[in-house]
């Protein structure tokens, strides 16, 4: 989950009125009180509420630090989506110890979801006289990279999977990755993440203009905003967290019962985890509308990009993380073999689908920097391609 670009006040009336139902909502299970249907949906609504809340108070926390720290905007805008990760993962936290199997799949949904937007966004963007919308150098050069080694990474995984499942092999005869494999995938990722935030500080940080160009028409850039106190930034740091604590249960038990209440009436499991992946996402689709809207085309592209590029390095490798230390202390249940994450249809083939989902990124990115009307319709029919077959065959 990505974010950026939320303004004024009423965040704080959205993370208030979360906040206040998901306590409500609390309550009435601790009492037992049963409200049926209407209590899954009121989980995804005051969860989600609470949420964007806790992603705004967290990405205006890292905007306080980049004024600090002189950032350009698309580098502040890029920091503020990563900071934004924390309340989904938080949330992914919950759902691990629901349904770990689940958490997995839809994580691997909301990448295929998030290169859907990065599609449709793409085809926004203002463009040159010869259609053409520029890319800013960080994508290029370092947004291209990660959709590479996501790519191949994916693919190995994908692979790996089936070798083992095929032939029973491995520690546990092929039924499942162990807690080791998880912590060996989830830290080399994380590695990669950490180094191309660096990069990204050291090249970027106080480069040049990074944002794509605006149309003539647009409104002149609004005056800078007086710094903000450390104090401030440090208490919107406790307000996001403390809000992803919250939400997360709440959105965690909703996705538990959206899962529960379709394999009730027989529908394929891989519907309800793309229907918690686009919920799970939803917060930032606002935010990134907002950022658009007002004219920030660089702080929208960014999140853009970011829930794209990050997913595969922050939200992913945390998601496994999390599996195998819930194992390993008994929140979760393993496998009869010892297994952590099983092998089967699923989790194999949202695995594989992502391989050209990230080359096709990869190549539109690369082949000049820029975007066309062309690269555009074919990112949106593919990822949409491949979510109708998740849907419908997975």
């Amino acid at each position: 989950m990505s974010g950026g670009g939320g303004g004024g006040g009423r965040w704080k009336q959205i993370l208030g009125a979360g906040l206040a139902g998901c306590a409500l909502l609390f309550a009435l299970e601790h009492f037992h009180v049963e409200l049926g249907a209407l209590r899954i949906v009121l989980l995804a609504v005051a969860g989600l509420a609470t949420i964007f809340g806790a992603c705004e108070a967290m990405i205006l926390c890292v905007e306080g630090i980049g004024q600090k720290l002189k950032w350009n905007e698309f580098l502040a805008g890029t920091m503020a989506g990563l900071a934004s990760n924390v309340p989904e993962v938080i949330m992914l936290g919950f759902v691990v110890k629901a349904e770990p199997r689940v958490a997995f799949v839809v994580t691997c949904l909301t990448l295929h979801v998030n290169a859907l937007v990065f599609g449709i966004y793409s085809g926004l963007l203002p463009t040159d006289d010869s259609g053409h919308a520029a890319l800013p150098d960080a994508i290029v050069k370092l947004g291209a990279d990660l959709l590479a080694l996501a790519a191949g990474l994916f693919l190995a995984i994908g692979t790996l999977m089936l070798t083992m499942r095929t032939f029973a092999t491995g520690d546990h005869r092929g039924e499942g990755l162990g807690a080791m494999d998880l912590y060996a995938i989830g830290g080399g990722m994380l590695i990669v993440q950490i180094v191309s935030t660096r990069e990204m500080l050291k090249r970027f940080a106080a480069a040049g203009p990074t944002s794509t160009k605006a149309p003539p028409s647009a409104s002149p850039a609004p005056p800078p905003e007086p710094e903000m106190s450390t104090g401030k930034i440090v208490g919107l740091g406790l307000l996001g967290i403390g809000g992803s604590f919250i939400g997360g249960h709440a959105v965690g038990d909703f996705a538990d019962g959206i899962v529960a209440a379709l394999n009730a009436r027989h529908y394929p499991e891989m519907i309800g985890a793309i229907i918690v992946s686009f919920f799970s996402g939803i917060a930032s689709y606002a935010m990134i509308a907002s950022a658009h809207v007002k004219g920030k085309t660089s702080l929208a592209l960014s999140n853009v990009a970011g829930a794209v590029t990050q997913m595969p390095f922050v939200v992913f490798p945390c998601t496994l993380l999390m599996m195998a230390a819930f194992a390993q202390t008994g929140l979760i249940a393993t496998l009869p073999n010892g297994g952590v994450l099983p092998i089967d249809m699923e989790t194999t083939s949202v695995l594989l689908f992502a391989f050209p989902t990230l080359l096709l990124l990869w190549k539109s990115i690369t082949d000049d920097g820029k975007i066309n009307k062309l690269e555009t319709t074919v990112m949106c029919v593919l990822f949409g391609l491949i979510i109708y077959f998740l849907a419908k065959h997975g």
